[in-house]
């Protein structure tokens, strides 16, 4: 008569200890990269529109969905090779908070539900949405395993999430700023292949099989490469005859620069400070990075929308 409570109060216990579990697996902190949904909606003139961002939001919660699906399958098929991380091991998965079977079932209702939602808004964002799922399942197999595929594939997923946002509230979207989204994400992606090779030193290619094939001098290379060609776009797409005519000013150059100012920092933060394997915390973290990035939303806002006649 006494042991049955007992069974139940650890049974209800290991309960307990698996619903933050899972919530860690979801990489909530993660979310904060799905607000390249907005794009559209800022540079799309329809910020001040109610229903327009409406989409937006719904839009951005279906690709959290669609993240933290693919982080849970990512983290079940990577669970062996992340016990042997000094950070990876501490994941749910990994530590055996969280079982694998409750983390596919997991990411299979939230990927349907997030799939119907997406569909709902209109089928083309039906369609990018399961395009997003399938390139990060083939990722979290195949893709991540082949270099240079593999940081392309996650700027890439960048891409989706920047046409999804448009699509959602029907605006065509800058090809230029679709061009800005997949270098800025291909910058982002290498700084962390480096910031890994750095801290796994030379345990690096026993956690991740893609960081043979990578050094720091090559990916130092890359990420000159990206960085001018990011900047670049970016000046160029602020500075275009039909930018200013389709914006009505030529003050968007004023906007240059915080990118400037954003990567060089970025850099400074990866090469000094051994930053760059998170980006998303490494943005909330770096406090004059997050002034960087707010400063320029404030002032694209402006200049777009000249609430004081600018």
């Amino acid at each position: 008569m006494e042991t049955r409570p007992l069974a139940s109060s650890a049974s209800a216990s290991r309960t307990r200890i698996s619903v933050p579990a899972l919530i860690v697996s979801l990489r909530p902190e993660q979310w904060t990269k799905n607000l390249i949904v907005f794009a559209a909606l800022i540079f799309g003139h329809r910020l001040t529109d109610p229903a327009a961002m409406g989409f937006s939001v719904a839009a951005f919660l279906i690709f959290c969905a669609l993240s933290s699906t693919t982080y849970l399958i990512n983290d079940v098929i990577d669970r062996e090779a992340d016990r042997l991380h000094p950070l990876k091991r501490q994941r749910p998965i990994a530590a055996g908070d969280l079982s694998p079977g409750v983390a596919l079932t997991t990411a299979f209702v939230l990927g349907a539900l997030a799939l119907v939602g997406a569909t709902s808004i209109q089928l083309m964002f039906g369609l990018i949405a399961a395009v997003y799922l399938s390139m990060f399942a083939a990722y979290s197999r195949v893709l991540k395993h082949v270099v240079i595929l593999d940081v392309l594939t996650i700027a890439i997923g960048f891409v989706l999430r920047a046409a999804a946002g448009a699509v959602a509230i029907s605006v065509p979207m800058s090809q230029w700023l679709l061009v800005c989204t997949i270098l800025l994400a291909l910058f982002l992606g290498l700084s962390k292949r480096r910031q890994e090779l750095t801290l796994l030193a030379d345990g690096a290619s026993g956690h991740r099989r893609i960081l043979e094939e990578y050094n720091p001098y090559l990916l130092d290379q890359m990420i000159g490469v990206v960085t001018a060609s990011t900047l670049m776009a970016y000046i160029i797409y602020v500075a275009s005859p039909d930018t200013v005519e389709r914006f009505g000013t030529h003050l968007l150059v004023l906007t240059v620069p915080f990118p400037i100012y954003g990567i060089l920092r970025y850099l400074y933060l990866v090469h000094r400070k051994d930053g760059g394997g998170n980006p998303s915390e490494l943005l909330i973290a770096d406090r004059p990075l997050l002034i960087c990035v707010a400063l320029w939303g404030l002032v694209t806002a402006l200049v777009i929308y000249r609430p004081f006649g600018l």
